[in-house]
Parts: C-alpha cells; sequence; structure tokens
C-alpha cells in the first residue's frame, strides 16, 4: 500500500502551500500514509476514506488547487479500494496476518473465528452484521 500513499503525495506535494507551514510537505506525506494504512486494515469502520483525507490535508494547499486536491485524492483512494477488493480472499490480510471476526465474546475478547468475506462476521455473529444495516437505514428521530 506504500506505492498508493507515495504516488498520491508525489502529485500533491508540487501544489503544498509552505509559507504558513514549513513542515507541511511532511503533513501531508504523514496524513496520506496513515489513511491507507487505515484503509488496509480497517475497511468496514472507515466510511469516507477520500473526505476524511482531504478534511486532513487541504489547509496545506491554496484555495485554487483544493479543486485538484480533491480530484486526486478521491482517485487514488478509489484505486487502492479497487485493489483491495481484487485481492484473493484466502484468510489473511494484506499484511499477511490471518483475519478475525469483528466481534467479541461475551467476555470481551475478539472472537476468534474466520469470518466471511462479506462483512467481516463469523457465521456465529451474523446477526451484528444485520443490526448495522438496520442502523444505517434508520430514519433519524426529529
Amino acid at each position: 500500500m506504500y506505492q498508493f500513499s507515495r504516488a498520491m503525495y508525489r502529485e500533491l506535494a508540487r501544489d503544498v502551500d509552505t509559507s504558513g507551514h514549513p513542515e507541511a510537505q511532511q503533513h501531508v506525506l504523514h496524513a496520506c500514509e496513515q489513511n491507507i494504512e487505515r484503509l488496509v486494515g480497517d475497511r468496514h469502520y472507515f466510511a469516507r476514506p477520500a473526505r476524511t483525507l482531504f478534511n486532513d490535508i487541504r489547509v496545506f494547499f491554496p484555495m485554487a488547487a483544493q479543486t485538484r486536491v480533491w480530484l486526486v485524492v478521491q482517485r487514488y483512494v478509489s484505486c487502492a479500494e479497487a485493489w483491495l477488493d481484487r485481492l484473493p480472499q484466502n484468510g489473511v490480510d494484506v499484511h499477511g496476518r490471518p483475519l478475525q471476526c469483528r466481534a467479541t465474546t461475551r467476555r470481551g475478547t475478539p472472537c476468534q473465528r474466520m469470518p466471511l468475506t462479506h462483512n467481516g462476521y463469523c457465521p456465529s455473529h451474523q446477526h451484528l452484521a444485520e443490526t448495522e444495516e438496520l442502523r444505517v437505514g434508520e430514519p433519524l428521530a426529529a
């Protein structure tokens, strides 16, 4: 995933405004790397990675470059997501660690069972995935 964050940074680096923040280049690089790492490790709980990254780095760019920065961030994050979607689901994550269910047991320890690929929960905890979908679709109370 290093390639995605570095390529995104290289494309954004020429527009960084270092007049107000001498360390702006480093902040942008660090934000790009953190965002892609979180995308890899926590996809189910990272709803809008492109918007999050853009909000983190937009203060380091002049107003004239904001549209271009948004388009670059959006393009690279969507490419990273597409690449992650194409990875084979053989029971390990991108770093080679075995996948685990997203749920916790009654004792509060993480569930050790192998999750299903479509939602990250094992067969015993499928009911938790169904309640997540209900919460998203519920209307807001007035």
